[in-house]
């Protein structure tokens, strides 16, 4: 076939098989953790320990409705498009850190923490919000296709969201008292000393977690290739 042939056939723009499978996981997981996130608020209702400005305030929560949000968008352009827009990849991108950050410090912070007297949940819900998803999700970023290689500069869009959350979780705790959790309160041992460390830290592990992710898009791609518009 000539050139010009070649120029003028038509591009398959129809997602394969393997893309459409990545497609209805991702819409399965966005069910389930939905359903862990009901399961919660239904639980503590039951029982008469359900704050909806505490239950909501916390980073796993909103970050989680993030999720749910970001799965079954992607998981139904997967079924329809064969790759995926650069906004997409990008939100995606974000949604990521802040899976494995909310996975990280549970466990590595807040799983042993000894109960504060306050009615403690049915476990399922948490161990899908903490470990589950957050696995899930970076497995998907790992191996599912038709993601787009994204720009060093969308490092920065990651952390959009977790600075305004830290802003409002420091001003809430500074006006009522009630700290989202322990290592941001500065009445803790180490003061505002220990909650700043931990700050840094989290936001460099964010960093690092973003920077991995925009790698992992851009491994094998020919630095003399063109990207998205959007991607300048």
């Amino acid at each position: 076939m000539s050139s010009a042939a070649l120029a003028e056939a038509p591009i398959d723009r129809r997602p394969t098989p393997t893309r459409r499978t990545v497609g209805l996981l991702r819409i399965i997981l966005a069910l389930v953790v939905l359903a862990a996130i009901v399961t919660q608020i239904s639980d503590e209702l039951l029982h008469d320990a359900f704050d909806p400005a505490a239950y909501f305030g916390y980073f796993t929560i909103q970050s989680s409705l993030m999720n749910v949000v970001v799965l079954a968008v992607g998981g139904v352009l997967a079924l329809r498009l064969a790759a995926e827009p650069e906004l997409l990849a990008r939100v995606r991108m974000s949604t990521l850190s802040y899976a494995v950050i909310t996975g990280v410090v549970y466990n590595l912070l807040l799983r042993n923490l000894p109960a504060d007297g306050s009615y403690v949940g049915i476990s399922w819900p948490n161990e899908v919000l903490h470990v589950w998803a957050p696995a899930l999700i970076l497995l998907d970023w790992l191996l599912a296709p038709g993601r787009p290689a994204l720009a060093w500069k969308r490092i920065w869009f990651a952390l959009i969201y977790p600075l305004a959350w830290l802003a409002y979780a420091l001003l809430r705790g500074a006006f009522t008292d009630w700290w989202t959790y322990p290592f941001l309160n500065p009445g803790e041992p180490g003061g505002w000393s220990s909650v700043l460390l931990y700050i840094l830290v989290i936001a460099a592990v964010i960093i690092g977690i973003s920077a991995g992710a925009i790698g992992l898009s851009r491994l094998g791609r020919r630095e003399g290739t063109r990207l998205a518009p959007d991607l300048a």
